[in-house]
């Protein structure tokens, strides 16, 4: 919730673990990237293994994710989310941003405007421009403009990028006088448009648009046919509108011009031609152009947002050769599950997910699993699969194929079953032992007490040529617990009883009247023991202190506080 420019953009603060120390917490200031809006910062000081045959190094690497950072596109606000990677100081190393995408206004208009003698008044065209301008969403990353006069001949009023901002392309508009001609060579006009304007300023895959406004058939009718061709062959969609002022004032039938007018737009012509009865009816036009410029962005023909909501960040998880990122919004929020390596993003099509993905928020947690054999599998929670959740096992190529291996289902409505997930490594030969799945809401008793499911992992063999969990056990809290939401954080520290083998903390955020508490359970025998060793309070003289142990953190011995256990933190 801290503030940065007086924007809400979070932040992370370090702090020293020794407890006799007197130095305060600092701010880091990492919540810098501009155009944030509502930002929650979600810190990782994660312990990043590399797999090799069962072996593994450990490497410290910060990292910070921002699911709720939001661009503007057009009139819409995106939340693609962001993550920032650091380096041990906390300075910032790299920005990773899959699911941010180009606007669908990143457009390069040119305006091509007839400014010869038969065009009166002025001021009513120039007020059109203006109008239509400001319907415009300029500025970097979007629409910038040019404009082009022609009679006789055709002059450049001002450049693509000439001018980054509405006020300042108004402000030049508002300066553009009448060129007068003789003539009204509308040929001329759009050919140098796109051999020239397009190409001063222009930007390599923005859609180029045109937009030609004039009152009378052209003078050079016969070059028409190829410069509308030569415009159709470079991607130019063009908007054509006839101003009928000059033939009702001098009672001429208008029939050929207005056909040589949607000749020259954009086919259909319903959509892209435009008819007006003089020059003071232009301002009637400016809201539909504008629309039709400027379609609902994002959202096309029924087929729903992409990855414009994604929320990238929403959990992350590193992997052998990149990151995993959960995008708990892609797709009208049915989720995915997007990959950052050294080589770019992959982004799986939906098609990847099957059909019977709706509503779920997939990637709400992520994790990964690596077999005896050393290969790496991924794990993605969607808890509100059917209401019961669900919880997939996959992988995914670098192509962006994404094959799903196996589903794990919830049993109860509402248990939120996969939001946090956990594999587990308890005698540290560096392939995964367990796959802990929680569902912390899950009923019983009539309260609100949580459980952890604990899958087994049964690697391949010759029988059997695919990794697969089956369900081992269940952990759940003691009979006297009432609302406890246990699986809310799930953490694996260092041998506490000395027997070789990894122990599991478990938060129940609600623990205790909202005070929380983390139950420790011991590993034995190359199992997870059904009943809790120890449980760990809230502390009693903070009556300030509610809902703790919302997120746990373990790791290896890090010699902690002059300790050599292994260590969890919770907040």
């Amino acid at each position: 919730f801290e503030y940065t420019k007086k924007q809400q953009t979070g932040d992370v603060y370090k702090c020293p673990l020794n407890t006799r120390s007197s130095s305060n917490c600092s701010r880091l200031n990492i919540a810098t990237v501009s155009r944030t809006v509502l930002v929650l910062i979600h810190v990782f000081l994660i312990c990043l293994f590399f797999f090799s045959s069962c072996i593994c190094w450990n490497l410290l690497f910060p990292q910070t994710c921002g699911p709720l950072w939001s661009h503007e596109c057009g009139s819409s606000l995106y939340s693609t989310g962001v993550c920032t990677r650091t380096k041990q100081n906390f300075k910032l190393n790299q920005i990773i941003a899959p699911a941010l995408q180009r606007c669908e206004t990143f457009m390069d208009i040119v305006i091509v405007l007839d400014g010869s003698n038969s065009i009166y008044p002025w001021y009513e065209v120039q007020n059109f421009i203006i109008n239509i301008l400001q319907k415009f969403y300029i500025g970097p990353g979007q629409t910038q403009v040019g404009i082009v006069q022609y009679g006789s001949t055709v002059v450049h009023e001002f450049s693509l990028g000439e001018y980054q901002t509405v006020e300042k392309v108004v402000e030049a508009a508002r300066n553009i006088d009448q060129r007068g001609g003789e003539e009204t060579r509308t040929a001329l006009g759009i050919n140098v448009a796109r051999s020239e304007a397009f190409r001063h300023g222009g930007r390599p895959g923005a859609q180029k648009v045109m937009i030609v406004v004039t009152d009378g058939e052209s003078h050079d009718s016969p070059q028409l046919v190829q410069v509308v061709n030569d415009s159709r062959k470079d991607n130019i969609t063009t908007y054509a509108i006839a101003v009928l002022g000059n033939y009702n004032r001098r009672g001429i039938n208008p029939e050929s011009f207005l056909t040589e007018i949607k000749f020259i737009a954009s086919d259909p012509d319903e959509e892209y031609f435009f008819e007006v009865t003089d020059e003071a009816a232009l301002k009637d036009i400016v809201d539909s152009l504008g629309e039709r410029i400027f379609s609902l962005e994002g959202y096309t023909q029924g087929k729903g947002f992409g990855l414009q909501m994604a929320q990238a960040g929403f959990s992350s998880c590193f992997v052998q050769d990149g990151v995993l990122l959960g995008a708990v919004g892609a797709y009208d929020w049915n989720g995915a599950v997007l990959k950052e390596t050294k080589h770019g993003k992959i982004v799986p099509p939906k098609s990847s997910y099957k059909d019977d993905f709706c509503s779920l928020v997939l990637g709400y947690s992520l994790g990964s699993v690596i077999s005896s054999s050393g290969s790496q599998l991924y794990v993605a929670g969607a808890p509100r699969f059917n209401h019961t959740g669900k919880v997939i096992i996959f992988t995914m190529k670098n192509t962006g194929n994404l094959t799903i291996l196996q589903a794990l289902l919830g049993e109860q409505i509402g248990s939120y079953f996969g939001s946090e997930l956990l594999s587990m490594d308890i005698d540290s030969d560096g392939c995964t032992d367990f796959l802990m799945v929680a569902a912390p809401m899950f009923y019983s008793q009539d309260w609100e007490r949580g459980r952890v499911y604990i899958y087994s992992l049964i690697s391949e063999t010759k029988l059997s040529p695919q990794t697969s969990f089956i369900l081992q056990g269940l952990l759940e809290v003691s009979d006297q617990s009432q609302n406890s939401r246990l699986g809310s954080a799930l953490a694996q520290i260092a041998d506490m009883n000395g027997d070789g083998f990894q122990e599991l903390v478990v938060g129940a955020p609600l623990e205790d009247n909202h005070q929380g508490a983390v139950y420790v359970f011991h590993s034995k025998d190359k199992k997870i023991q059904p009943h809790y060793k120890q449980v760990i309070i809230s502390v009693k003289h903070q009556p300030q202190t509610k809902t703790t142990f919302l997120r746990l953190m373990g790791g290896a011995p890090l010699r902690l506080l002059g300790e050599g256990l292994g260590s969890a933190w919770g907040c």
